[in-house]
């Protein structure tokens, strides 16, 4: 009788299982990793692992991706170019993912899109915002065609903004003085440019631009100025900061309007973190208050609510339809090479939650970044005693804007 020899059954078992790893059933089975990469300190990076969270269970309760279930792997990227470098290349080497999703910051968005052209992995852009992301992959399109763009751009964004105030504040108030806030940041660099030609295009009288540091603390200077300007209506450009000169703007009763673009000011928490003081402050997001944007948002808002009792930010819409996208991509490529998936990524045509979304092609000055259309244009909200109230468009408004009651109009006509 033979001996038995675990040594032999234990290489039996690695053989059995290599090929398994070759048959279809076994290979089915198999989870589709996808990385997802964010500060998870910041208000808005928690809303990018919290909407891939909700996308990654409904696309397992449906079934997975081809039968496969998703299988998440989060980085914290610490808001630093370098942490999320090091978790890009980690998330593709060590840990095998088939794509990545996320980022917050612009500087690391441009910072990853060529790692993802040197590693081959497709990376879906659900929250930075500069229009340099699609600038460089049409200059770079070989080499950069692994990178897409699920949140409109800083362009796009800012003639948002304008058009919202023209109809809810210039039009209706008769408010023509206004000031742009804005922190310096890639993103924004294209926010003043667009600004200046958009404001008075709209209506608005451009008296000043005010350019600051996001490591400011006293805004006191700044808004001496904007009152010195006699400004009606600041518009913000604000990302990385957003509670500071919130609350200062509050404190000191600065007697304008705070409208423009606060992605802080998107999220359920940022009424709390300003105690209060956001009261009757706009932005432009992609959705809230469950509004219909698609036939899909109020869903997917119900459900995001329920699993984490706040908010959806801007980025929760476009980081839940990027998992999807990547979804029917996956399901529509059979070879299983990245160029394919590229390509299928590529010729995405999809009813989301954040609108009706398609990229542009390699010949567009923004290239693979989602289309600026009807159905992606946002919405603009407002905090009106502790909710954020839809004022625009007027196809979906839940309200009218709210003027501050330390905000005087009189002889602004």
């Amino acid at each position: 009788m033979k001996r038995f020899m675990p040594w032999r059954s234990a290489l039996l078992g690695s053989a059995l299982l290599c090929l398994a790893g070759f048959s279809g059933a076994s290979f089915a089975s198999q989870p589709v990793r996808i990385g997802v990469i964010a500060p998870a300190s910041a208000i808005d990076g928690k809303s990018i692992f919290h909407a891939a969270e909700l996308a990654a269970k409904h696309i397992n309760a449906a079934g997975g991706i081809d039968g496969r279930p998703v299988k998440l792997y989060k980085y914290d990227d610490h808001a630093s170019t370098a942490d999320a470098v090091r978790a890009f290349q980690r998330a593709v080497r060590q840990d095998h993912v088939k794509a990545v999703v996320g980022v917050f910051i612009s500087e690391i968005a441009l910072a990853l899109e060529p790692w993802s052209g040197r590693l081959k992995t497709p990376l879906i852009i659900s929250g930075a915002v500069s229009d340099d992301i699609g600038k460089q992959i049409h200059a770079h399109y070989k080499q950069f065609k692994y990178t897409f763009h699920t949140y409109i751009n800083s362009v796009f964004v800012t003639k948002t903004a304008c058009k919202y105030a023209r109809d809810t504040i210039e039009k209706p108030y008769h408010v023509h003085r206004a000031v742009v806030l804005s922190e310096n940041a890639n993103w924004t660099k294209p926010v003043v440019k667009e600004y200046k030609k958009c404001l008075p295009s709209d209506g608005f009288k451009l008296v000043d631009v005010i350019n600051f540091d996001p490591s400011t603390s006293d805004f006191t200077p700044i808004y001496n100025r904007i009152e010195g300007d006699h400004a009606q209506v600041i518009m913000a450009a604000l990302a990385h900061v957003g509670v500071k000169p919130v609350v200062q703007w509050r404190q000191g009763q600065v007697p304008a309007i705070y409208a423009g673009i606060s992605a802080q000011a998107t999220s359920s928490n940022f009424w709390a973190a300003t105690n209060g003081g956001a009261n009757t402050v706009m932005t432009m997001t992609t959705g809230s208050s469950g509004v219909p944007v698609t036939p899909k948002t109020p869903a997917f808002y119900k459900a995001y609510k329920a699993a984490f009792h706040s908010e959806p930010a801007y980025n929760s819409y476009t980081t839940y339809d990027s998992f999807f996208i990547l979804k029917n991509a996956i399901e529509g490529v059979k070879s299983g090479s990245y160029n394919s998936m590229v390509a299928a990524i590529s010729h995405t045509n999809l009813e989301g939650v954040s609108g009706h979304l398609q990229f542009y092609g390699p010949n567009a000055k923004y290239t693979h970044d989602v289309r600026y259309n009807k159905s992606t244009v946002g919405v603009a909200t407002q905090w009106q005693n502790g909710k954020q109230v839809v004022v625009w468009p007027p196809r979906v408004a839940q309200a009218k804007v709210r003027l501050p009651s330390f905000v005087s109009l009189q002889g602004s006509k």
